[in-house]
């Protein structure tokens, strides 16, 4: 007899056995973990006291150090001696800048003493102090808010003007906007100061999603538009997956499904704005004047345009309008103030296909009507002199006063309930009131009151989240790893009184984020070697091995931005000017400024693991994979850097190889040649060559030379 029915039917029993453990598992988290008195990051934030240890001189100037020693101590555990000065030097500049210490840098602060306070926030002042601070921040803001310059989706559409909200950003850092001044900007500045441009283009926050240009079905469209809003809000402000609570009460955070409607609900009135003028009431009224001189001189080349191209708009406007269900028709084709708020927006995301349409009007001319526009565009070209520009900026506004309902889904339409705007409830922080304000009447004010909500003192995860992600810019992990979910899930604070004594430090010093930085940066912990005695390290490795007390730094690599700009900068091809519209990867700008194509990145930055674009990204993977070496060692782009950085060794002034050797060291590794280095560099140049290979040959053992070094572990990695 056969035991395969058997076998099958214990087979099942175990499959319903573990399935009925893991749901009985799920019930029990779920129970157990919705209680907000039992999730640390609910609790409200106390100061608390700054401890006392033991600890030596060189520990004592800096609060964050003296929470660090205290828990060192208790886990029996030494710090690492201070880093060399060139190590800390090349360390702080990169963190701060994302750019190497340039040669003459290197030279002054070779033999500074690390260990003293006073110099190194001296020298961290003078790095926050720049411009490039701002980039480097701005680059690690970007990621979060899944910063991209084109649509996603197949078609990928560039997005011309997205530039500018990256570049608020950069501003908003380098001038130290109050961080709950930069959170109000980003959901509500709209609302707040209609006529700030750098306000308006903050609301490009909320733009940053995926788009399809042809999804017929506008309403499941505009779902996932304000689900991703809600969704990224969460993640970036409050390190919180709320999402998870979209389709049920989340499992294990005390997030309802209501909750998370309600905070969805703060975002239902929007209204995506296109292209939109982004000026000073001064600026918008010399735009209007200049405009109507421009409209008067160009009247009749206008009209004649018009005319000819009608036929062709009427038949393209049709012709995507009849793809859309009969009731989105409707709404796309009714007078608005027909129309219920939700109707407004559904029709505005239609029209925004038919617009594009018209764009592409020209494409259905006959071959003379093409040739009587081209003549017509190059008459009314004449007059450019005369048409006034105006910066614009892809924004969001409020559809009106008055919000669409929103609805928590159902299978059954009967079942689906209507949610008013909240917060979430288990979170101990003041409720707020929620009204237009004076400065936008036209608006319901809901995001405004999100705004002021997050960054109220009483709010126990704003701040906390802010001051651990500067915590893991600086030491490669967050006090909290998991620098966007402070739920059940995450990893609770290995210092959790340093936690709370940062979050409450950013409160009480307005928001400063330069504050915070200043702080770590200056700290004795920040400025550990990564490489302590053979002794202390394998007696620390056995305690911690991960490192979470802070025993030591921490080696990492470069980032793509920070490979690829350092690459220039060694070449000397740096383009150092700061924001403007974004440039190819080819360019000699910086990382920051090479446009963000989700679906097809520069391959040097996408080798090395830059954001992706597409949704949150709290910290970036670090793979090691063939393409990176294959990219260092035989692509194009490190190969041009080291023939153009041997080019500029052999031109220089330098009287002897040994001198361009060590010039060659200082731009690629920033730091000195060792003297044996110098007698192995010169091997390569003292193989004999008649005279007319010597030229030649002279340049390429250079650039073998040069490509060496841009290939070195040193050069990708930060110790």
């Amino acid at each position: 007899m056969s035991t395969a029915p058997l076998r099958c039917q214990k087979t099942r029993q175990f499959r319903d056995l573990v399935i009925l453990l893991v749901s009985m598992t799920f019930v029990c988290l779920s129970v157990f973990t919705l209680h907000a008195d039992r999730l640390w990051s609910f609790q409200s934030i106390q100061r608390p006291g700054v401890p006392n240890p033991d600890r030596p001189s060189a520990w004592r100037s800096n609060p964050i150090d003296a929470f660090i020693y205290d828990r060192l101590q208790l886990e029996g555990l030494d710090p690492a001696p201070f880093a060399e000065p060139l190590t800390w030097l090349r360390r702080i500049t990169f963190d701060v800048h994302g750019l190497p210490p340039a040669p003459e840098a290197v030279h002054n602060w070779q033999n500074q003493n690390v260990e003293d306070h006073a110099t190194r926030a001296a020298k961290v002042d003078a790095l926050l102090a720049s411009n490039h601070y701002g980039e480097r921040m701005g680059r690690r803001w970007l990621d979060l808010v899944r910063f991209a310059e084109s649509d996603g989706f197949r078609a990928d559409f560039f997005r011309p003007n997205a530039w500018r909200y990256r570049d608020y950003v950069i501003q908003s850092f380098n001038e130290d906007l109050p961080f709950n001044r930069f959170i109000l900007e980003q959901l509500a500045g709209d609302e707040i100061a209609p006529n700030d441009p750098d306000a308006l283009i903050a609301t490009g926050f909320l733009r940053l999603g995926i788009y399809e240009y042809n999804q017929r079905d506008v309403r499941t469209q505009w779902s996932d538009i304000v689900n991703e809003i809600t969704d990224v809000t969460g993640d970036v402000f409050l390190g919180l997956g709320v999402g998870c609570a979209r389709c049920h009460d989340h499992k294990f955070d005390p997030i309802s499904q209501n909750d998370y409607f309600a905070l969805q609900a703060m975002f239902t009135p929007i209204a995506p704005r296109e292209s939109a003028p982004v000026a000073t009431a001064e600026e918008w009224q010399t735009f209007l004047d200049q405009q109507e001189k421009y409209l008067q001189a160009t009247e009749s080349v206008r009209t004649r345009m018009n005319t000819l191209l009608e036929p062709a708009l009427k038949k393209a406007v049709h012709g995507i309008t009849i793809m859309f269900p009969k009731d989105i028709q409707r709404m796309m084709t009714s007078d608005p103030g027909t129309l219920t708020p939700l109707e407004k927006q559904l029709a505005r995301l239609a029209n925004r296909q038919v617009e594009y349409e018209r764009k592409r009007a020209y494409n259905k001319l006959g071959k003379e009507e093409k040739k009587k526009w081209e003549e017509l565009k190059k008459e009314l070209a004449e007059f450019d002199d005369l048409k006034p520009k105006l910066p614009r900026a892809d924004i969001v506004s409020d559809i009106g006063p008055d919000a669409p309902p929103t609805i928590i889904p159902s299978r059954n339409p009967e079942d689906q309930q209507v949610v008013g705007p909240g917060f979430i409830e288990a979170i101990p922080a003041p409720e707020m009131t929620i009204q237009a304000p004076p400065t936008a009447p036209n608006s319901t004010g809901r995001r405004t009151a999100l705004a002021r909500w997050l960054t109220q003192p009483e709010h126990p995860l704003t701040a906390r989240v802010l001051v651990n992600r500067l915590w893991q810019y600086h030491f490669g992990a967050g006090l909290v790893e998991t620098s966007s979910d402070f739920g059940n899930l995450g990893t609770p604070p290995s210092h959790p009184e340093l936690l709370d004594w940062l979050a409450a430090e950013l409160i009480d010093h307005n928001w400063s984020v330069k504050h915070i930085n200043r702080l770590i940066l200056t700290s004795a912990t920040y400025a550990q070697s990564s490489r302590p005695s053979e002794l202390t390290r394998a007696r620390a490795e056995e305690i911690d091995p991960e490192n979470r007390w802070l025993w030591k730094n921490s080696m990492r690599r470069l980032e793509a931005e920070e490979i690829r700009d350092t690459s220039l900068m060694a070449s000397g091809e740096l383009d150092l000017q700061i924001g403007g519209p974004s440039v190819s990867g080819s360019s000699q700008r910086r990382g920051v400024y090479v446009k963000v194509i989700r679906n097809q990145k520069d391959p040097m930055l996408e080798a090395f693991n830059t954001a992706h674009g597409f949704s949150s990204m709290a910290q970036r993977d670090v793979t090691t994979t063939a393409e990176q070496a294959l990219l260092m060692m035989n692509g194009d782009w490190t190969m041009n850097r080291a023939k153009i950085l041997a080019v500029n060794l052999i031109q220089s002034s330098y009287p002897t190889h040994a001198d361009r050797i060590r010039e060659a060291f200082l731009l690629c590794l920033n730091r000195p040649a060792k003297p044996v280095e110098v007698d192995l560099a010169l091997e390569i140049f003292e193989i004999e060559s008649t005279a007319e290979q010597d030229a030649q040959l002279n340049q390429q053992r250079w650039t073998e030379f040069c490509h060496a070094l841009l290939n070195a572990n040193e050069f990708l990695y930060l110790d």
